[in-house]
């Protein structure tokens, strides 16, 4: 057993540092590999049982080989002109899918649009993240369940219908000829009106839809409120061929005159969605009539000018009119045993029982990292270290040989013993 032992052992040092050479040869050509984690061999002792138990007879045992991924580590981040360039500072991994659908994770946010309107990297992997609906994001914790392939394509053009607005008004407080003032419910060509204001509201469609607001004082700190569709009104406005959207009663306080309620209107935009109009803040004082203040949801169709990708994950488009808006957050997911991770081709890692369950979260949330756009993270090779290993294997696998070689001849000698 002893000079097959020592040939043994020889021949296990010689495969180890062929398995440490691997390493350092993918370490090396990956050098400048966005987002690329190094990989390192560790060696532990094998002993045979008689080198292990018996002290006056040893036999060579030989070497084993643990491959560790150093995934945690975090590489230098590079700074480029492309907002589409993400890199993570700190903990986390983009969650990304291939052509297929295929979920997986990665440090590599060298990501382009392509002619899709999908942020894609190099590896052909798409970027994934939770639409923005109505403000509101139906996040997941523990899965990949309701990710979304992050596309610029289908908000290049955006229309937002109006469902709330504000109108904050003075009413004069002297007095008015109220039997004149009357403004019915029923159009007739004789009605008559105290005020009125337009608002600018959006249908479904992006389109203007505007709606006229009567004031009439009815009684001392009474008003009636009523909402017509200007489509439907005459040349000089009264008639309208169509009833009011909707007419409301107010009052205000005879002692400082401000609104006691209704504080809001409650009617449909023709075309649009239910709305909402606050009066909250609007006045009966002893001045003029005026507008103080008014405002209304909704957009019309707008092209996308800019993009940018926040640190929290928020991917936010600048439209042409100025105005932004939320379309997706980019989620970052974590594991417990990061470096157990199992990688493969394309720069992607995959959970599995070492790494522990996926936990699903957003930048800057407790535990995980930020986003930075306009950066890359570099791999986290150095080259200086890995020729120096390169060396150090190298002899060793020579220094090995030697002792193959050695093992060889004396077993040689051994059989020549006979002749």
């Amino acid at each position: 057993m002893g000079l097959n032992g020592i040939m043994r052992s020889g021949v296990s040092g010689m495969s180890a540092q062929s398995t440490r050479l691997s390493a350092i040869a993918d370490n090396i050509s990956n050098n400048d590999t966005t987002g690329y984690k190094r990989v390192s061999v560790e060696f532990s002792s094998l002993l045979s049982s008689s080198g292990a138990h018996c002290p006056g007879n040893y036999d060579a045992g030989g070497v084993s080989t643990h491959v560790r991924n150093s995934i945690s580590e975090q590489g230098t981040l590079e700074y480029t002109t492309s907002r589409t360039d993400l890199a993570i500072n700190g903990s986390g991994f983009f969650m990304v899918s291939d052509a297929a659908g295929l979920p997986s994770m990665t440090r590599a946010g060298s990501f382009v649009q392509d002619g899709e309107g999908f942020l894609v990297n190099a590896a052909g992997q798409y970027l994934m993240g939770y639409p923005v609906v109505d403000g509101q994001v139906g996040a997941v914790a523990n899965g990949t369940s309701g990710l979304e392939r992050v596309s610029l394509d289908d908000v290049s053009f955006q229309a937002q219908a109006s469902t709330t607005g504000a109108l904050v008004v003075n009413l004069p407080s002297e007095d008015v000829d109220i039997a004149a003032a009357n403004l019915p419910s029923t159009n007739t060509a004789t009605s008559e009106y105290s005020q009125k204001t337009s608002l600018v509201a959006y249908d479904n469609l992006g389109g203007e839809q505007l709606v006229d607001v009567y004031w009439a004082k009815t009684a001392d700190e009474t008003w009636e409120v009523s909402v017509f569709d200007r489509s439907e009104a005459s040349a000089g406005g009264f008639p309208y061929s169509g009833p009011p959207l909707t007419t409301v009663t107010v009052n205000f306080d005879p002692a400082d005159g401000q609104l006691l309620g209704p504080t809001s209107l409650a009617f449909g935009i023709p075309d649009g969605q239910p709305f909402t109009l606050d009066l909250t803040g609007s006045s009966q004082l002893a001045a003029d009539f005026s507008v103080l203040s008014s405002d209304v949801d909704g957009q019309a169709p707008e092209g996308v000018q800019s993009m940018s990708i926040e640190d929290d994950g928020s991917v936010v488009v600048s439209y042409l009119d100025g105005t932004l808006s939320t379309v997706f957050r980019v989620p970052l997911a974590t594991f417990n045993g990061t470096d157990f991770l199992t990688p493969a081709s394309g720069n992607i890692f995959f959970a599995n029982i070492e790494s522990g369950d996926i936990m699903i979260g957003f930048p800057q949330d407790p535990g995980f990292g930020s986003i930075q756009s306009g950066a890359l993270e570099q791999s986290t090779v150095d080259l200086g270290d890995e020729l120096t290993r390169m060396i150090e294997s190298q002899r060793n696998y020579s220094a090995n040989s030697k002792v193959f070689q050695t093992g060889s001849e004396l077993l040689e000698i051994l059989v020549n013993l006979k002749r």
